[in-house]
Formats: C-alpha cells, sequence, structure tokens
C-alpha cells in the first residue's frame, strides 16, 4: 500500500481504474533527456509493481467465505431419527432460520435406527464440503460408544459446529397408572415386578439408560421396550402400549398439557427452566438420581474451518433470539451456545463419564 501512495495510486479504486492509472503514468508525452531514460523505465517498472501488489492484497484479503460462495447449492440437514422426536421438532425450529440466514435451502433428512447410528454413519462418510450437517444427540454421540460393541463411525469422523441446548428428560406415565408421584410408581412396580414397560428411542437410546438407572436406583423390576425415536415411543404410550417413558420435552409436552400423559418429574440436577412446577428426580424420592441430555450440530471431518466458523456464528446468533429462546424452553430445550470447541470439549467428557454407568446398568447392543 506505501507503494500506491508513492506513486500517486488510489488503493481504493478496482482494478480497472488502478491500471488506468498505470497506463496514464506509462503513456505521458513528454520529452525526456537522454539521462533520464534508464531512471524513468526503473520508475515505470516499480509502479506496475505497485499496482499489482494492491490488486493482490484486494484479493487476499476477501473473507474465505466470500470466495468460495458458501452456500451455492442446498444443505443437507441428517436427523438421526424419525419424525415427531424431540430431534426432529428442534431441527424443524432451527432449520428455517438457518435457510433464512444463508439465503439457501435446508432439507432435513431423517434416517432414524440404531439409536441414532445409522444417520450419524451417513453424515460421517459424508463429502466434508459443508453441504451435509447432522444434529447431534448425547446417546449417540457419548453413550453408544459404551452400548454397542461394533461403533460405525469414531468420534474423530466429525467436526463440531455447536451446542445448541440442553435438555433433561421428564418420567411421564400412562394416565391409567393408579400412580400420581414417582414414590408411587416405585411402590406399584414393587407390587408387580416385571409388568410395568417404559419405552425408549431404540436399544442403547439415553433414554434407554436413564430408564434402566432408575430401575437400577429404585430397585425396582421393569420392562424395557424399544422403539425407533421418541416419536413411536410417545404415541405408544399415548396408546397405553407401555405404561411410562423418560422422553424429551418437546415429544411429549403437548400430550401433557392436553391431559393425556402425565408427567411426574425431571431427570437434571435442578428443575427444568421450561417445566419449573415438576420435582427433579431426587427431589421425587431417588436420591442422587440426575442425566441430562444434550444436541448440537456436527459436520464431516475435514469441512473448512471458515464454513465451521460461519455456521457456528449463524447457529449462536439463531438460539440468542428472544423468540427462539423462548420457543426452545417452552420445548424443553435450555439454550446453551458458544464456540464449536466447547462442544468437543462436552462430547469427550461425556464419553468419559457415561462409559462407568453403562458398566454398572449392564446395558450392550450387539
Amino acid at each position: 500500500m506505501d507503494q500506491a501512495r508513492r506513486f500517486g495510486f488510489d488503493e481504493r479504486a478496482g482494478s480497472r481504474e488502478m491500471f488506468a492509472q498505470v497506463f496514464a503514468t506509462c503513456s505521458e508525452q513528454r520529452v525526456i533527456p537522454r539521462g533520464e531514460e534508464e531512471h524513468m523505465k526503473q520508475s515505470v517498472a516499480r509502479a506496475v509493481s505497485a499496482a499489482v501488489v494492491v490488486l493482490a492484497g484486494a484479493v487476499v484479503t476477501q473473507p474465505a467465505a466470500a470466495q468460495s460462495g458458501y452456500p451455492s447449492k442446498p444443505i443437507r440437514w441428517i436427523v438421526p431419527w424419525p419424525p415427531g422426536g424431540g430431534a426432529d421438532v428442534l431441527s424443524r425450529m432451527l432449520s428455517p432460520k438457518l435457510s433464512e440466514a444463508l439465503k439457501q435451502q435446508i432439507m432435513i433428512d431423517n434416517r432414524g435406527g440404531a439409536a441414532g447410528n445409522i444417520g450419524a454413519e451417513l453424515a460421517a462418510k459424508s463429502p466434508p464440503d459443508g453441504y451435509t450437517i447432522v444434529f447431534a444427540y448425547s446417546g449417540t454421540h457419548a453413550i453408544n460408544p459404551s452400548i454397542y460393541r461394533r461403533m460405525p463411525f469414531k468420534e474423530s469422523d466429525f467436526a463440531p459446529i455447536i451446542w445448541l441446548s440442553s435438555v433433561p428428560q421428564v418420567l411421564v406415565v400412562h394416565p391409567s397408572l393408579p400412580a400420581k408421584s414417582v414414590k408411587e410408581v416405585i411402590a406399584l412396580a414393587k407390587k408387580r415386578p416385571g409388568q410395568l414397560t417404559y419405552g425408549s428411542s431404540g436399544s442403547g437410546a439415553f433414554n434407554h439408560l436413564t430408564g434402566a438407572l432408575f430401575a437400577s436406583m429404585a430397585k425396582i423390576d421393569i420392562v424395557h421396550v424399544p422403539y425407533k425415536g421418541g416419536g413411536p415411543a410417545a404415541v405408544a404410550l399415548l396408546s397405553g402400549e407401555i405404561t411410562m417413558i423418560l422422553g424429551e420435552p418437546a415429544s411429549i409436552v403437548g400430550f401433557v398439557k392436553a391431559g393425556k400423559v402425565r408427567a411426574l418429574a425431571v431427570t437434571g440436577e435442578k428443575r427444568a427452566l421450561g417445566m419449573p412446577e415438576l420435582p427433579t428426580m431426587a427431589e421425587a424420592g431417588v436420591s442422587g438420581y440426575a442425566a441430562t441430555s444434550w444436541n448440537g450440530m456436527l459436520a464431516p471431518a475435514g469441512t473448512p474451518v471458515d464454513i465451521i466458523k460461519r455456521l457456528n456464528a449463524e447457529f449462536n446468533r439463531m438460539i440468542a433470539e428472544p423468540d427462539m429462546k423462548k420457543r426452545m424452553l417452552n420445548n424443553g430445550y435450555e439454550p446453551v451456545g458458544g464456540p464449536s470447541e466447547k462442544f468437543s470439549e462436552l462430547i469427550h467428557a461425556e464419553i468419559a463419564k457415561w462409559a462407568p454407568v453403562v458398566v454398572a446398568a449392564g446395558v450392550k447392543v450387539d
């Protein structure tokens, strides 16, 4: 830039104007004394060099996203669960906002099965070009590695984007069950061992483990019934096919408000911000019980850093908006946010945290 100013060029000019300035400098018509001819050639060479440096600098300082034009085509958002569950609900809340921010279509792709492993594997094996992102859930990424003997992916196959929210589970029972508190459920289960059932989002899912933990800590015999997602499990509860579920609020809060099912407690260490009237499991009689799930967004490993940063910034902005924050809390999602590194640290800490719990609970899936 100093060289440009020395020769009188305006570095704010576009490339066409810059070369016009150089051409004008080189084209001035005047008689040059023989002694000055060599000096003039050197001056012109330096002038051209200065212009080239300025132009090159203008290109380099453009944001990487602007140079690549990202996104230039629709983005696939994989949800490793069927429609109707908590992962699907939050994905459909946020995806229109992301589409609006990026000015590009976002396509939700539900790929349920194997407690989230099928959809996560699909994402892990997708091109790392920023056009595939996946909804990440604590059960799939923190618990499945300890439950499944053969995992189709490793955490190193992913690049964290953001920790979206923390989600306490809710213990919900069918209204036909003669129990209006956690203590009454425990008492009934002890009178009828092996007769009460609890549904989950699948073998090895987070609410499978939280149900097993409840049974273990309360010393009761209740039967696990796996489904292919939180939505199908909620439907089974509504029909009376199962006795209870420990589910994400998003998949059952509407049924609770309509009086079709009965919520008894939340599984977190503290009461849920969106359902403060419900006691924690510990308050309700299961001392020491605490389990909170979480969710976030991942991309295939190798996705360009500038794209990860762009997506992280957009998601942080979205979940901080008052209207979105209110919607999330009303559905049981407690917004978190922060840099992508924060989400990476959480995942690794949770894998270490749940491994001994899985062993103690004796939960294994081939």
